[in-house]
């Protein structure tokens, strides 16, 4: 019996082993702030970060609807949309976090009317129906937001005790 676990286990941590490495940061700051910007996500497009640790709080740019795989705009919309939110959610649980761990979104779109309906769908698939799970949340109608996109979402994620 614990020779035939043995395979078992192997063949469980090798599968595990990506998901449990911890990311490294690009920088840390004098005072230990950490950068990142993961490999496996699309690259910046000017001088700024995908997310940084600061103590135990995560916070992660604002994020838009780009595939990481090919760094291309998802379709407009509530594709796009979900996108973007995936997008920061899948920073937060490379660090460590998850929405449970949220404490507060900012959200940036072109045309409330349009598209803050679209943000409240999603986060109801990400949330759950219970409106005491829901982050604190800012939205805000912008004029322009980079390479003439729809929605940016921003968040900020507990880490937990050191």
């Amino acid at each position: 019996m614990r020779t035939s676990l043995i395979p078992c286990m192997i063949g469980f941590l090798a599968r595990a082993s990506p998901a449990c490495a911890k990311l490294e940061p690009n920088y840390t700051s004098p005072s230990g702030v950490q950068i990142f910007n993961p490999s496996s996500f699309f690259n910046t497009t000017g001088p700024w970060s995908l997310m940084s640790i600061a103590g135990n709080t995560l916070y992660i740019s604002g994020m838009r609807g780009i595939y990481p795989e090919n760094s291309t705009l998802a379709p407009v919309g509530l594709t796009r949309v979900r996108r973007a939110y995936q997008n920061m959610v899948a920073l937060a649980e490379m660090a460590g976090s998850d929405t449970n761990s949220c404490v507060r979104l900012v959200v940036y779109v072109t045309d409330m009317f349009r598209y803050r309906p679209m943000c409240n769908q999603v986060q109801v698939e990400l949330w759950g129906d219970d409106p005491n799970r829901y982050p604190p949340r800012t939205i805000i109608e912008v004029g322009r937001l980079n390479d003439d996109d729809i929605v940016e979402v921003e968040g900020t994620f507990w880490m937990g005790q050191d």
